[in-house]
């Protein structure tokens, strides 16, 4: 096999997108700058160094916050929808560099290419939806109980919006958050997930473009790749309007009451524990294809993977076996090669958690009917290679009741609907749900509120 098929054309995807051996981790925009520990960024995918970036210090923060600062004062004055203009400008550069950043996004994290793919795709949505709502900012009016007066209301930029993302979605989660925080005025500060530097750097590439076209100042759009230190310093600075946190609930649980104790604004997305329940009254065949995509995808590292599936105990074990046979037709390997189903996890630190998560379910009584287990030898070299499995539960046991980031999958057994509502409502964590049935009385009642909280 070629060197060409071997890299997958990483080599000039990443020239594309300016990154180059050695990068500065700071940005106020276009201007670039780094005081910090070099960090290295390796692939998931092959183990190799991708490229090593310089981190940020202390003084590099408060030059970030500065620079955007000054600029908040500039563009909240620019009418909402010449900043949706922006907005626009920049999902047509993203359309310009869809592949590539989707190849970056599926070497440097390991999901599957159609995932990196997506995940632009996203990108490129967010920034169509927030150009209409650049135009739709309204506000009340309304008449006064005094004589010649009315009184209106508008919306007005809270100022600097820091973002804090987590690495299994290296750039939607961002672009999320800045479009829409773009469009009302505000300027915005990324710290990114160490794990994933380089995504974030192709991004700010990408942005600083646009900025420069317009003539725009520095600080609009900036990026800190730096430890939790730099995070913790964004978290409790006072200059910083709203924070948005993706990641652990128990590190969104420190940043939400930091913020909180400066009054300061806080949008949270955190852990999840996502059930589907299978309906005696299921078309089983699609029920297969989405427990398994929802288990399998992004090695079982995204907020809304399936984690639980509750059966109805007259189909549990016909669901149980074609789950087997479905995983034992699952291909594991390179994200970039579109033959696979499966990637690899994040790191190594995730497949040590993998193998305590598996020990932990057994201790207490879990059967495993899919085994599982860490691949190694030939195209597993970067020790981050897993394979998906399957357990038999109870919904009581601890390892259950809490987040698992890793491509393991529960099963249990239900008798009656309201049974399997109150099971998969019975944790501490939510974010998606879902049923599988042709029963229409099913499906409205797990709507209601009487359903899936």
């Amino acid at each position: 096999m070629s060197k060409k098929t071997n890299d997958f054309g990483i080599e000039k995807t990443l020239k594309n997108l300016g990154i180059s051996k050695e990068n500065k981790g700071v940005s106020s925009g276009g201007k670039y700058f780094a005081s910090g520990d070099l960090l290295e960024s390796h692939s998931p995918t092959d183990g190799k160094l991708i490229a090593k970036v310089k981190t940020a210090n202390s003084k590099d923060y408060d030059k970030v916050i500065e620079t955007a600062k000054s600029a908040f004062k500039e563009f909240r004055m620019i009418p909402s929808p010449k900043r949706g203009e922006l907005v626009r400008q920049f999902g047509n550069k993203l359309r310009e560099k869809k592949d590539d950043l989707g190849k970056l996004v599926s070497y440097e994290m390991g999901k599957s290419l159609q995932e990196g793919l997506g995940e632009v795709q996203e990108m490129i949505d967010i920034c169509d939806f927030a150009v209409g709502l650049s135009r739709q900012l309204h506000g009340f009016t309304m008449h006064s109980e005094r004589p010649g007066h009315r009184m209106y209301e508008q919306y007005h930029p809270l100022g600097i919006v820091g973002i804090i993302s987590a690495f299994n979605f290296p750039v939607a989660v961002w672009s999320w958050n800045t479009a829409l925080a773009w469009i009302c005025g505000n300027v915005c500060v990324w710290k990114p997930s160490e794990k994933t530097p380089l995504c974030a750097i192709a991004c700010q590439n990408i942005i600083a473009e646009v900025l420069k076209e317009n003539d725009l100042p520095e600080g609009i759009s900036t990026m800190i790749v730096g430890d939790h230190k730099i995070g913790e310093q964004l978290v409790n600075d006072k200059n910083v309007a709203l924070v948005s946190f993706t990641g652990s609930t128990r590190v969104g649980r420190i940043v939400g009451t930091n913020v909180a104790q400066r009054f300061g604004k806080s949008i949270l997305e955190l852990g999840r524990n996502n059930a589907i329940i299978i309906s005696k009254d299921a078309d089983l065949d699609m029920s297969i294809i989405g427990a398994v995509f929802g288990a399998v995808v992004t090695a079982g590292q995204r907020c809304t993977s399936t984690r639980r599936l509750i059966i109805h105990e007259s189909v549990y074990d016909e669901v149980k076996n074609r789950l087997v046979k479905a995983y034992g037709q699952l291909k594991i390997g390179n994200p970039l090669d579109e033959k696979n189903h499966v990637g690899p996890l994040i790191d190594k630190d995730a497949v040590k958690k993998y193998k305590k998560k598996k020990k932990k379910c057994k201790k207490e009584g879990g059967k495993f009917v899919v085994e599982g287990g860490v691949l190694e030898g030939k195209n597993y070299e970067s020790g981050c290679y897993v394979k998906p499995c399957i357990a038999e539960v109870e919904n009581s046991y601890e390892i259950v009741q809490h987040e698992t980031f890793a491509p393991i999958l529960y099963l249990m057994k239900y008798n009656s609907l309201d049974e399997a509502i109150a099971m998969q409502n019975d944790v501490p964590q939510g974010l998606s749900s879902a049923i599988m049935t042709q029963n229409l009385r099913e499906a409205e009642l797990f709507l209601s509120q009487a359903g899936s909280d």
